[in-house]
């Protein structure tokens, strides 16, 4: 059942009265700290039956989830006065010499003085002697980051992170089930006993992350739910919290990790039982609760979910993102492809974005997923011939593998944004799609039965290389007609330059500044709506050679959706309208039996990361 919890509370020489006057926190002295839900030997919680936390928990095995340990440590911190510059070491460190756990904790912010402010991390890059030297002379200060604060913001403080919560700030701490503090600057104050607090420079020094501070805290939008609204705060290893503004009835249950409620403001009803300000809750796992009121609450529970790598390989650039089993992109780190250097100086700074992202975020990765441009042998795990990389017969799984000792997934990069798609864009509610990118060329993939299909030996799926037009235009594979030829953004344009060289008095002209060098998919549309004849038989010619290889593919495949993706898909309903119209006239039997819907991608840019993924957890 769900257990209220009775706090443990912590006189430090910086607390205030506010946890008293606010939450009703009853004590003879300050009260710094009131830990909610605890099971450190430092201080335990105590649930509804006057057991601790860590005996309910013992006695109740199933209550955590998958968990065997309860993971965080959950506490309320009233800052009348600034608290030390501080840091906490990661697990490695902390289980090695200090017989405990390492340290990542989120600070929400419950109330804010004005001008009220934390410190997280440095201004700039830095190192341990300018450190130990401002130490010294009491100017460490200098370094730090200051962030002004308000009710309602979120910050996650990573194991490595120098950080001071400011005079004035009343917050909400999720943190590892941990107490270890090394304290490296306390503004000479003295503890009860009269002494110069003690500092912990020596071991401080050994763990800190001297780098610019990188915010991660990645906090998402409101999201509606019955009875008010909900956002993520921010996730790591140990945790996620979310922020619930209730305005009303709210039900949830989580199947596979226990809940903490902390209502930080406001009053109401748990399972018909009263809440106030400041009351804590634990919810078993797999234990329904309904919540009602006006109060807003952070939402804790272990981070159950997995994480992915997806790598996007261009022929300029490379982007690496995690994401989650939901869809959700937590990180993007990215570099430029190098010129010039063997194929493994580029699969080595694929993995080093990888490695990058793992130690910013924290997160423990299940694969990773490559979409590379080229002939893929998807079996082996080989890039056969990529034009745009020149590369031939380059082992890229193998490659990666040894730098990440992670699974590792490779396909086209078309193949990829398909899936990504299909999983998490404009193809989600279709179980099979054929995905069309227009630019440069004509890329494309199939997901049929909510499968990739890669074709021989994921040789892959060459949709941009059908013929439309025989003894047609050069295409760049060197055959004629090839659609990729007619229907690329590329085509668009050259189409466009040409009918200019026939009419001088065309708004193109005018819209590309004279140049027809200067002509883009956008500049064409534009002519168009501003009823330049030039442009409207350019677009109404090229939507033909379009629609002549959607048809052909629809004709092949019957998909339930054609997804298509490239800049010229801005153009909206100027552009699609008609294309769908006469898509529809081509196709076989006509559309009443088996309509197929013409949709526009919807992830963008990073269509390559989800889709990358998604390959390494479909797998």
């Amino acid at each position: 059942m769900i257990q209220k919890m009775t706090p443990v509370l912590k006189d430090y020489l910086w607390g205030g009265e506010k946890l008293k006057s606010a939450y009703n926190r009853k004590s003879n002295g300050k009260v710094a700290e009131s830990w909610e839900l605890s099971v450190h030997p430092a201080g335990e919680s105590k649930t509804q039956n006057s057991q601790t936390l860590a005996e309910y928990i013992n006695q109740n095995k199933s209550v955590l989830g998958k968990n065997a340990n309860f993971p965080v440590l959950i506490k309320y911190i009233d800052a009348a006065q600034n608290l030390s510059v501080q840091v906490h070491p990661a697990d490695d460190f902390a289980r090695k010499y200090e017989n405990d756990n390492g340290k990542t904790e989120m600070w929400y912010i419950i109330s804010a003085d004005d001008g009220a402010g934390i410190y997280c991390g440095f201004k700039r890059d830095t190192n341990k002697e300018e450190f130990l030297e401002k130490v010294k002379d009491g100017t460490v200060e200098e370094l730090l980051n200051f962030i002004p604060v308000k009710a309602g913001d979120c910050y996650l403080i990573k194991a490595g992170t120098v950080h001071a919560i400011g005079a004035g700030c009343v917050i909400c701490e999720v943190q590892q089930n941990s107490n270890v503090t090394y304290r490296v600057y306390d503004y000479n104050r003295r503890g009860a006993d009269g002494k110069l607090r003690e500092l912990h420079v020596d071991k401080a020094v050994k763990v800190i992350n001297f780098k610019k501070f990188v915010d991660g805290t990645n906090s998402g939008e409101f999201t509606s739910v019955g009875g008010g609204k909900l956002r993520l705060l921010t996730q790591c290893e140990y945790f996620r919290c979310f922020e619930l503004k209730l305005d009303g009835e709210f039900t949830y249950k989580s199947e596979d990790s226990f809940v903490a409620l902390n209502f930080v403001r406001g009053e109401g009803t748990i399972n018909g039982e009263r809440f106030g300000s400041g009351d804590s809750f634990f919810v078993p796992c797999g234990e329904e609760f309904t919540v009602s009121g006006d109060a807003t609450a952070v939402l804790t529970t272990e981070n159950t979910l997995k994480y992915y790598a997806g790598i996007d390989l261009g022929g300029t650039g490379i982007k690496c993102g995690i994401v989650d089993e939901t869809g959700k992109i937590v990180a993007i780190k990215k570099c430029s492809t190098r010129k010039g250097v063997e194929a493994k100086e580029i699969l080595l700074d694929m993995a080093d974005l990888v490695k990058d992202l793992q130690k910013e975020t924290g997160l423990k990765l299940e694969g990773v997923g490559v979409g590379c441009p080229g002939l893929i042998d998807t079996e082996k795990g080989n890039v056969v011939y990529s034009n745009n990389l020149a590369w031939k017969n380059v082992p890229l799984i193998k490659t990666l593998k040894e730098e990440l000792n992670l699974p590792v997934y490779v396909t086209n990069d078309a193949n990829a944004a398909a899936l990504g798609e299909y999983h998490f864009g404009a193809g989600k509610k279709y179980k099979s799609l054929v995905m069309l990118t227009l630019g440069t060329g004509v890329g494309s993939g199939i997901v049929f039965k909510g499968k990739l299909f890669e074709g021989n030996l994921g040789a892959g799926v060459e949709l941009g290389h059908e013929v439309i037009k025989i003894g047609g235009e050069k295409c760049t594979c060197g055959r004629k007609g090839c659609l990729e030829a007619y229907a690329s953004a590329t085509a668009l344009i050259k189409q466009a330059q040409k009918a200019m060289d026939g009419d001088k008095e065309s708004l193109l002209w005018k819209l590309s500044d004279g140049n027809k060098e200067n002509v883009n998919g956008k500049i064409v549309f534009d002519a168009l709506r501003e009823g330049d004849k030039t442009a409207e038989k350019v677009v109404k010619k090229y939507t033909e050679y379009l629609a002549a290889g959607v048809t052909n593919v629809i004709n092949a495949i019957h998909p339930q959706a054609i997804v298509l993706g490239g800049g010229i898909c801005a153009a909206g309903d100027v552009f699609l309208t008609p294309l769908k119209r006469k898509v529809n006239r081509g196709i076989f039997g006509g559309t009443k039996f088996a309509p197929v819907e013409i949709v526009v991608a919807s992830l963008g840019n990073d269509a390559g990361i989800y889709g990358a993924a998604a390959l390494a957890f479909e797998k």
